[in-house]
């Protein structure tokens, strides 16, 4: 048999698979934000449900949300002898973006999992799933910036043209509220107890963010911060983000390292994320 009829005998070699690359990855988040018909439609749906047959619909996010900010900033401020006259849009601030944060986190983390049914039957990528609990939470987010407004007419601050940064800062949590829902919600379909361990977490960072309390109670005598508790507030991650989309919306100057922290995250949080979605986006069908 001569050599010609040998290599004729060899089947060609199979095709090799590109689904874990970063290539199809990032052509996943595109293909997915280009479908933006699909997961807006979603996201406001899912308000709609939420508050189904409710009188005042979609109201009660407005309504519980500055209820309850009231009245944390009556109490805290009373406790810690804060100027209410500041403090209370202080304290309003804090829970509206907070509440953006924490709800991505939480809802992120459940994301694949409660979309069992579309994600198996819905020929789209994973990515729509994504955008559609971003664009959820922007919808709440407008129905709690209200209560800022009312607070400002009640408790004028003194904004200037610093307050346009909130915009910056805006878009900085769009995207890390995209990366958590990538990270927290892959890792959450595969290994369950990740979600229960994120609900713990985010009420104990709750607690150690400067939401119903202020860092201007650490003061000395000579009206000094005190350098070491303020060492380990400027740990916390979420302080940094609060600052910098509460800050400009105070009428307060915003240091620059905080943009630095900010942004050092998103630009990590958004790497892991393309690493999630180049090995693990085809498997979250099957984990579900």
């Amino acid at each position: 048999m001569s050599v010609a009829n040998l290599d004729d005998d060899i089947p060609p070699a199979p095709p090799i698979s590109d689904s874990r690359t970063f290539r199809r990855g990032i052509k996943d988040l595109v293909d997915g934000f280009r479908d933006s018909e699909l997961w807006l439609h979603l996201g406001w749906t899912d308000i709609k449900q939420r508050y189904k047959r409710s009188v005042l619909g979609p109201l009660w996010i407005t309504i519980a949300t500055g209820v309850t900010a009231f009245a944390m900033g009556l109490l805290y401020g009373e406790l810690f002898g804060q100027d209410l006259n500041w403090f209370l849009p202080y304290v309003a601030l804090g829970f509206i973006f907070w509440n953006f944060i924490s709800n991505s986190i939480l809802d992120g983390s459940v994301v694949f999992s409660t979309n069992e049914g579309l994600i198996k039957q819905l020929p789209a990528p994973i990515s729509v799933h994504v955008y559609r609990i971003v664009w959820r939470q922007l919808i709440i987010f407008a129905h709690n910036i209200v209560i800022y407004v009312v607070i400002l007419i009640l408790f004028p601050q003194p904004l200037n043209w610093t307050a346009l940064l909130v915009i910056p800062a805006i878009g900085l949590f769009v995207l890390n509220a995209v990366w958590v829902t990538i990270v927290f919600g892959v890792l959450s379909t595969r290994f369950r107890d990740i979600g229960e361990l994120l609900k713990t977490a985010v009420n104990l960072v709750f607690f150690l963010t400067p939401i119903i309390w202020s860092t201007n109670t650490f003061t000395g005598d000579q009206g000094e911060r005190v350098s070491g508790r303020m060492r380990l507030v400027e740990l916390n991650p979420m302080y940094h983000y609060l600052e910098i989309a509460r800050g400009p919306l105070m009428g307060e100057s915003v240091a620059a390292y905080h943009w630095w922290v900010v942004i050092g995250c998103t630009a990590v949080g958004l790497a892991a994320a393309l690493v999630v979605m180049r090995n693990y986006r085809a498997r979250v069908a099957y984990w579900v």
